[in-house]
């Protein structure tokens, strides 16, 4: 059989080549590759053997293990190596891929070595699925949002902190950006954009016009038509009602 590791940490995959000897000596271990990038490059350079198992790490040290999956569209069997929660291997088991927890245990490499000479007999059962992989990389690798703005005061550049926003707005075709400080300055930014790029557990979209941070809601009222009423601090020139179509949404959110 032969075997790729693809683990960013030495110590790791040298442990692991070890248990896989002590496994089965026949077994060829081909190479030990610590990142996607070089991965890659080893697959796209000709090769006497191809591997039929790879052992690939979860987090690599330049990205995701899962990308390499993605880029090379790859098809062989994998286990992977991981020292992620229970959640992530639950996802995956549903794919018939296994999975060691960090350190090896042998009885657990074992397990999963005769796993996969069960599920070589099936090779199609060897497929990621793409959308369980997509949702699984967003959970392992979460978005990066901003902590700051460059705003334009006039001739003047500034910085503001994202934690210093109160609010976003949109009013007579422009965008502003509200500090706790209570002077609002324009933004270069569309709502749907900086909805994209502020972290949702602190910001909520309310209606077409405000999105607002939790920390400048001072208190949300039952209103006519099935509406909330927010008050904000500091407080905007308008009344800020919560979208119909949003309240249970919002209603969830606050409840975080």
């Amino acid at each position: 059989m032969n075997v790729l590791i693809i683990e960013d940490e030495p110590l790791t995959a040298q442990n692991l080549e070890l248990l896989l000897h002590e496994y089965d000596p026949q077994i060829r271990v081909l190479a030990q590759l610590p990142s996607v990038s070089k991965s890659v490059q080893w697959f796209k350079t000709p090769q006497p053997f191809q591997p039929d198992l790879i052992f690939l790490d979860i987090h690599l040290e330049d990205d995701l293990g899962f990308s390499l999956i993605k880029q090379l569209n790859l098809t062989i069997p994998i286990i992977f190596t991981t020292a992620y929660d229970q959640y992530a291997l639950q996802a995956f088991k549903a794919n018939s891929i296994d999975y060691l927890l960090k350190p090896i245990d042998i009885e657990e490499l074992v397990a999963a070595i005769d796993k996969f000479k069960l599920v070589r007999q099936n090779p199609s059962a060897t497929l990621v699925d793409a959308t369980a992989l997509n949702r699984l990389m967003k959970k392992l690798d979460p978005p990066t949002y901003r902590d700051r703005f460059m705003l334009s005061v006039g001739p003047r550049l500034r910085t503001i902190r994202t934690d210093e926003i109160a609010y976003f707005f949109f009013e007579d075709k422009a965008t502003y950006v509200t500090p706790h400080s209570g002077i609002p300055v324009s933004v270069d930014y569309s709502l749907d954009r900086l909805g994209q790029l502020v972290d949702p557990d602190q910001f909520y979209r309310v209606n077409r016009s405000f999105l607002v941070s939790a920390s400048a809601i001072k208190s949300v009222y039952a209103y006519t038509g099935s509406k909330l009423k927010v008050d904000l601090t500091p407080q905007p020139r308008q009344e800020v009602f919560v979208s119909v179509d949003r309240v249970t949404s919002f209603k969830e959110w606050m409840g975080k």
